[in-house]
Order: structure tokens, then C-alpha cells, then sequence
């Protein structure tokens, strides 16, 4: 097998369709029905849903846009589109066979596509579906996750994980003051991603750590989700009309306690940040405290060479903050790639110059100032959506995804 770095980019794409399908494929392998076809939570299609909707976007973007083929199975249009039917209308699905079997006829015509297509001319596209079934490959480990909740079971590696030197340094970094880089032009990049820019910061600090469920417990001791003091007004509003007196995905045994906090919304991180008399990063402070030395630990060989960082389903759980130790930024912050995703305190909007990419609907339809920006990927994401400039957002309420936070001062 040639070395990584000696790929075409042919070649590379070639690489990467498989190596993605074949971790997706990995996470059904022990689905019975009812989680393939049912919803966990009515703003989440089911699993088998998303898996047909891979083979549909793939075959829709590489074999109709890209080669010109007639559509394949135009039965699936509907169904499988992603405005074709509300979510709770997506579960009379075909089973896993009749659509695995789907995604293998799309894939194998556009891998025989691929041999002769002019890669040089549509590149960004072929990354671009790439990272479709990444970013969907991490809703079906969500929505598998939900199932497990459902059940009152947490997980699928239900046992915390501990590390030889379980220190942490409580500490916060100090960012020094000075201009950056914001954002990523690299042929990978997504839209909301582009264009990079300077930006100068003042300095601040930042938590060396995500916040960790050992420090969160403090919070909830303190009856911190009795005390309105702590909550934003829509914080507080939220909160009433959804009592809670934890994070989804609590686990309160001392082995976890230097695991980061997950399963909370961003109003929770808000009010636990208030709590302790600090504030959420904006973005372009997380961003620039989580730089590297090198842009090998933000992409797909980082995987290739063993990095010690905690994602793409490796142990489908978290692990302890300073258990990452290779993906310490040029700060001294650790576990700021994957564990869990970090809320930040900005919305989501586009960058001055942006230019949507394949379609608005991607990402220009959610600069509504209705969506707060995480940053950093999760356990479950895979390599092909994770570095330091990806943006992911979700509405402030949510709080099924793998999200915990740091703070700021």
C-alpha cells in the first residue's frame, strides 16, 4: 500500500469512500428492527433512514450532477431526500438488506465513475460527500445512543475509563493577545468554513480542560438548576418547561469524574459558567486556542498514524480530559478534538465573504441567530470532519448531541 502522503488525490478519495462506508456499516451490525426503522426522538430520523439517505445524496451529487446519469431506484426520491417527508413520516423503511444492498449499486457505480471522472475539476465535491456520510455517521451513533437512554441503559461502553496519571490541572491558559487565522481554504473546507481571515484578540484564558463531570457535580450540588441567578432568561424559561436536574448523559460513579460532562445544552454550560464566574469561548477564541503545530492532527492521517486522540467510534464513549495527550494545541489545552463537542457563545453565521456550497440549505439557512457554534468533534466523529476550523451548531435547547464545553475569562 503506497504511504499516505504519496496518494494521488485520486487515489486518496478512492481511500477514504471506503474506509468511511466501512465504518458506517460497522455501527449495524447489531441493530435489530425496531432501532433501524423507529425514531429515538421526534427531532431525529431513524437510523435506517439516514443510511438510505447516504446512498441517495452520493448517488444524487457524484452519478446525476457530477456524470450525468439518469437517476437510480427514483422510488427512493422521496424517501430518502432530505426534504421528502417530515422525520416522523420516514419510518416505513425498507430493511437493512434492501437498502444496504441500495448503497452497494450507488457505490459501485461511483467508484467506477471515479476511474475516469476529471477529479482535478470536482474534488472539493467528492470531499464534500465524503464528509456528508461522516457528519451522518455521527447522528446514527447519536440516535443509537438515544435508543440506549430510552432503555435506561447509557451506553454502549458503559464502564468509565481511567488513564496511569488521572491528574487534572485546574488551571486556566492564557492566550496571548495578537492576530490569527480564522477559518480554513484548504479543497476539504466547508462552505461555512470559508474564507479565512485575520482577526486580531485581546488576551484571555481558557479552560486547559473541558469541563469535567467532577466539576459539573459541583454545580449540581449547589442546586444549581434550582437558582435562576445562574440561567439566562431564556435559559430559565427553558429549564421550566423541561425540568431537569442533570446532563442526558450523566454518569455519577467515580470513575467518570474526570471524564468531560456530556449531554448538556447550551444553556446549561451557560449557567454553569456563571456559576463558577466565568463565560463561554466565542468561537474565534476556541478556535485559536485549539492551534496546532502541525495540520496532520486535524486530518485523515492522523488516524493513520495512532494519535492518542478520542474519536471515530474508537471506545463509543468519552475518556478522561488529559487522557489525549498528543493533541495538546500550541496553548497547552488539551482533548480539543474529539471527547465531546464544545458550545461556544457565538451564532452561527456566515464569514464576510461567504459563498454557499453545494446549496444554501447546507449551512446559509441556519445563519437565523437560532443556532449556537460547538467546536472540536466528539468520540464519534470521524476523521474526515474533524479539525480545529470544522463548525457544527445546533439550537441552544438541544442537548441529545455529544456536547460538554470549557469556559473563558
Amino acid at each position: 500500500m503506497k504511504s499516505i502522503f504519496n496518494l494521488s488525490a485520486k487515489e486518496a478519495i478512492s481511500q477514504a469512500l471506503i474506509e468511511c462506508r466501512k465504518q458506517t456499516l460497522a455501527l449495524f451490525t447489531d441493530i435489530n428492527e425496531y432501532v433501524f426503522t423507529q425514531q429515538s426522538h421526534p427531532d431525529f430520523s431513524p437510523i435506517g433512514w439516514h443510511l438510505g439517505h447516504i446512498g441517495f445524496t452520493e448517488a444524487y451529487w457524484i452519478l446525476e450532477y457530477l456524470a450525468g446519469y439518469p437517476p437510480l431506484f427514483p422510488k427512493y426520491h422521496k424517501l430518502f431526500a432530505a426534504d421528502g417527508l417530515p422525520k416522523v413520516e420516514r419510518q416505513n423503511l425498507p430493511n437493512f438488506t434492501v437498502i444496504k444492498d441500495y448503497l452497494d449499486i450507488v457505490r459501485s457505480k461511483v467508484l467506477n465513475y471515479l476511474e475516469f471522472a476529471p477529479v482535478k475539476q470536482q474534488e472539493r465535491l467528492w470531499w464534500w460527500i465524503i464528509q456528508h456520510e461522516s457528519q451522518h455517521n455521527e447522528t446514527i451513533s447519536l440516535i443509537r445512543q438515544l435508543h440506549k437512554v430510552n432503555s435506561n441503559s447509557f451506553g454502549f461502553n458503559q464502564q468509565g475509563i481511567n488513564i496511569e496519571n488521572p491528574t487534572i490541572i485546574s488551571d486556566m491558559v492564557g492566550i496571548k493577545a495578537g492576530e490569527f487565522i480564522m477559518g480554513n481554504n484548504n479543497i476539504k473546507a466547508q462552505d461555512n468554513e470559508r474564507p479565512p481571515y485575520n482577526i486580531y484578540l485581546d488576551t484571555y484564558s481558557i479552560d486547559r480542560y473541558p469541563v469535567t463531570c467532577r466539576q459539573y457535580k459541583e454545580f449540581m450540588l449547589a442546586d444549581g438548576y434550582k437558582k435562576s441567578q445562574y440561567w439566562s432568561k431564556e435559559g430559565w424559561q427553558w429549564l421550566q418547561e423541561n425540568p431537569v436536574s442533570q446532563p442526558l448523559y450523566w454518569q455519577d460513579a467515580s470513575e467518570w469524574e474526570h471524564h468531560p460532562v456530556c449531554g448538556v445544552n447550551y444553556y446549561e454550560a451557560e449557567a454553569y459558567a456563571n456559576f463558577v464566574d466565568k463565560r463561554l469561548p466565542t468561537e474565534v477564541e476556541w478556535e485559536k486556542a485549539a492551534q496546532f503545530e502541525t495540520t496532520v492532527l486535524t486530518s485523515w492521517e492522523k488516524k493513520q498514524l495512532d494519535a492518542l486522540d478520542n474519536q471515530d467510534n474508537k471506545l463509543f464513549n468519552t475518556v478522561p480530559v488529559n487522557a489525549d495527550f498528543e493533541t495538546k494545541s500550541i496553548w497547552g489545552c488539551y482533548s480539543m478534538l474529539g471527547n465531546v463537542w464544545e458550545w461556544t457563545a457565538s451564532w452561527f453565521v456566515g464569514y464576510e465573504g461567504f459563498e454557499y456550497y453545494l446549496y444554501p440549505g447546507y449551512s446559509q439557512v441556519y445563519f437565523d441567530h437560532q443556532h449556537r457554534v460547538l467546536r472540536g468533534g466528539s468520540w464519534a466523529t470521524l476523521p474526515w470532519a474533524l479539525r480545529s476550523s470544522f463548525r457544527n451548531w445546533y439550537n441552544p435547547w438541544v442537548r441529545q448531541i455529544f456536547a460538554g464545553f470549557r469556559c473563558a475569562k
